[in-house]
């Protein structure tokens, strides 16, 4: 059975999900998701009260595959995206200076610790759609149980559904896809900064 995911976005800066060449990827922060998550699962990413007091959509993707064991970092193919923030070598993974998302700090965070590194999984989509800051929350009028799921929710996320909520976000999926026609309908909330962290605090300066 399809899972469904759904959690708050603290930020939106293009890093988490990334959004590049018609590829949408979530290779940093929501470590659980990214873990468990497999292909055709569908993931609502919502924006928290502190990024938009809305709740508006953020994007939507089905994902279509999976990329496991920290492939995605030491792939050329994935190498010029803005998530690709780790390289591996001597046997380790390594944040890189030019990165412009989180920092050294947050590789245990985001990839796990030496030498299993078991959250470096990253999820991908071609089958999406990006909303960014011109998301809306339109959704609230048209689907009541997904309003008052998201508006409960704290951090984390949720993944088990009473059946109402499930066949709500089911049919929003759908609606979504026909009031957007392309994959990218907007731009992210604001720029990449290192000063800004995925995980709903401040990641510091680095």
């Amino acid at each position: 059975m399809v899972r469904i995911y759904f959690y708050k976005l603290t930020s939106d800066t293009g890093g988490a999900p990334c959004v590049q060449n018609g590829l949408l990827s979530l290779a940093i922060c929501k470590p659980m998701i990214r873990k468990t998550a497999a292909m055709g699962d569908i993931i609502f990413g919502f924006a928290a009260n502190s990024l938009h007091k809305d709740n508006r959509l953020i994007y939507a993707a089905r994902i279509t595959s999976t990329v496991r064991d920290g492939t995605y970092y030491k792939s050329a193919r994935y190498a010029q995206r803005g998530d690709c923030i780790y390289g591996f070598r001597a046997y380790r993974f390594e944040w890189r200076p030019e990165a412009l998302h989180h920092g050294p700090k947050h590789l245990v965070h985001d990839l796990g610790g030496y030498p299993e590194y078991l959250r470096a999984h990253v999820l991908l989509s071609e089958d999406f759609r990006y909303f960014g800051k011109d998301g809306s929350d339109e959704y609230k009028a048209k689907f009541p149980a997904v309003k008052r799921a998201v508006e409960e929710l704290g951090q984390g996320y949720r993944v088990r559904h009473e059946s109402k909520l499930r066949n709500e976000l089911l049919d929003m999926k759908n609606w979504v896809w026909q009031i957007a026609r392309n994959r990218k309908a907007g731009r992210p909330t604001s720029t990449p900064s290192r000063r800004v962290c995925h995980r709903a605090r401040s990641c510091g300066v680095v």
